[in-house]
């Protein structure tokens, strides 16, 4: 006699589900994946501008508690750590790092997006990227910089509706050079410190330098350019803790009443980092490239010997002209890419979908069909009592028929026949 079979185990057959994948803002347990995730992904991009990744991300880890108390009331500093990250299994597979870019905050800017290399090409970029755009509803456009040369990068923003708004270089010069232009006196009789009451002269000076689609996206205002007591406090803490010293000043002109030129120029006591420069000239006033270049050369002989880093755009070819014939080195070139929040990202088409239209569509006929002549409208239209239309598109009540043109209209031949 035959052993009867073995009953099926239903648990042995049954599909193991997929690990599930978690969005959420970043822990003080995870700053330290955070930072060999970013460290991988940057070390090398960032070497030309010397940038030092790492050591930005232990600092942010030595503040951590700090900056988690002023993430709780509006400041400056409000989301200078404002992380979120993809786990998976327990293990952190994705960092993104966001922030807003203006007072309003309808702006927001990726400042980092990294996946670990064993989880790239499985679709964990575009979730960060929409997991914050879900979760900051406030902004209604996303802006960020992508090398030109990360081709990968580029089709992951492109495939998330980012299009190319502009072009930024990097450029560094060296300390030989700034020592040479600081030999030269500059003519700026009318350059004076910021202070709060220049924020519109500067709000000004900032929207008539760049074209209207960048004016369109950073949408700024004069709050942009203003800094309240809390902030200007905050801004001196984080000078004294970076060893820093920041000097803002800007070239006034005083028969229009407004700033023609200005510069926000960080020196760095420790001589380990570049100073960096923010430079904005009126497109009219060119000539002061090498009048502020000259100024800046000089507050800078003051500190430890280090370059000049700045940033110029595809719009300012008169810059980039001055700094290539100034000698400066462009250590990178970067393209700035724009996403608004009602941009339509390509969908995947569902298996119900499909299923729910062929359950439609099934007693319709298969074969195409073939127009036919629909008979009789004409006539319909004719003896609609209360709109008949003519052959010639006017109403018929308004057209005489053939039989009465050039003819009089008799009364008694259209009284009714007299009663038999």
């Amino acid at each position: 006699m035959d052993n009867p079979a073995e009953k099926p185990n239903p648990d042995s057959k049954a599909p193991k589900e997929a690990p599930e994948l978690i969005l959420r803002p970043a822990q003080l347990g995870d700053l330290e994946a955070v930072e060999e995730i970013l460290a991988q992904a940057f070390d090398e991009e960032y070497s030309g501008r010397s940038v030092d990744i790492r050591r930005q991300v232990r600092r942010l880890r030595q503040w951590y508690g700090p900056l988690k108390t002023l993430s709780l009331f509006p400041n400056r500093f409000q989301h200078m750590f404002t992380v979120h990250v993809a786990e998976l299994e327990g293990k952190i597979q994705g960092v993104i790092q966001v922030s807003p870019f203006n007072h309003s905050r309808s702006t927001w800017r990726v400042d980092h997006i990294a996946v670990v290399p064993s989880a790239r090409r499985q679709g964990i970029g575009s979730k960060l990227l929409r997991h914050c755009m879900e979760h900051f509803r406030e902004a209604r456009t996303w802006i960020l910089e992508v090398n030109i040369h990360n081709k990968g990068a580029m089709a992951l923003y492109r495939h998330n509706g980012f299009q190319p708004l502009a072009q930024i270089t990097y450029w560094s010069i060296r300390p030989e050079i700034l020592a040479a232009l600081s030999q030269h006196e500059p003519m700026l009789p009318n350059l004076v410190p910021v202070t709060n009451r220049d924020a519109y002269a500067i709000y000004q000076l900032d929207t008539g330098s760049m074209p209207a689609t960048v004016r369109q996206v950073y949408d700024r205002d004069v709050s942009d350019f203003r800094t309240s007591p809390l902030d200007w406090l905050l801004d001196q803490a984080k000078c004294v803790i970076s060893q820093t010293e920041r000097v803002e000043m800007c070239v006034y002109e005083p028969e229009r009443k407004t700033a023609i030129g200005y510069f926000n120029l960080k020196l760095d006591r420790t001589g380990q980092q570049p100073h960096v420069a923010k430079l904005t000239v009126h497109p009219a006033y060119t000539w002061l490239y090498p009048e502020l270049m000259a100024k800046m050369a000089r507050l800078t002989q003051a500190y430890p010997p280090q370059a000049l880093a700045l940033t110029s755009t595809d719009y300012q070819p008169e810059r980039e002209e001055f700094l290539l014939k100034l000698g400066a080195r462009d250590v990178e070139r970067t393209l700035l890419m724009s996403r608004s929040v009602w941009h339509k990202v390509r969908e995947a088409r569902s298996p119900w979908y499909s299923e729910y239209l062929a359950l439609v569509l099934q007693k319709l006929p298969v074969k195409q069909p073939v127009p036919e002549r629909f008979e009789g409208l004409a006539e319909g239209c004719l003896e609609h009592p209360f709109h008949s239309l003519h052959p010639t598109g006017l109403d018929s009540h308004s057209v005489r028929p053939e039989s009465s043109l050039g003819q009089a209209r008799d009364p008694q031949s259209e009284a009714p026949p007299p009663p038999g």
